[in-house]
């Protein structure tokens, strides 16, 4: 029904003036967040934070223990090892793993790559 009819038709039933309902026009946070980190430009940052927080559990108790994600730049995630040999072989054996298990979890389009360095 049209407000200022239901409006009018309500004051004449009531015998006193009404005004025009008024429609929610509320929306919610996460909208209003979304947009305000795009202006920022720190969707990076949240994305980094995102995989830092769920490293161990997407990675394993012990490569998490020896290797830890250090910065996500378009794309390319910079894992920090501490180990040379481990560093071989997250480079030689599981980089494909890992990389396949991040890309399910978070999208081919925010990690589309790891590199390892040692450090």
């Amino acid at each position: 029904m049209n407000p200022k009819l239901k409006a009018r038709v309500i004051a004449e039933w009531r015998g006193l003036p009404e005004e025009p309902f008024v429609q929610d026009t509320s929306k919610p946070v996460s909208e209003a967040l979304q947009k305000l980190i795009g202006q920022l430009g720190i969707q990076q940052r949240v994305n980094q934070e995102e995989i830092v927080a769920v490293w161990k559990e997407v990675v394993g108790d012990f490569i998490s223990r020896h290797a830890a994600p250090a910065r996500l730049v378009d794309g390319v995630l910079v894992v920090h090892v501490l180990q040379p040999t481990v560093h071989f072989e997250l480079e030689r054996v599981w980089k494909r793993v890992l990389l396949e298990k991040l890309q399910t979890r978070f999208g081919r389009r925010m990690v589309r790559e790891i590199r390892f360095r040692l450090g």
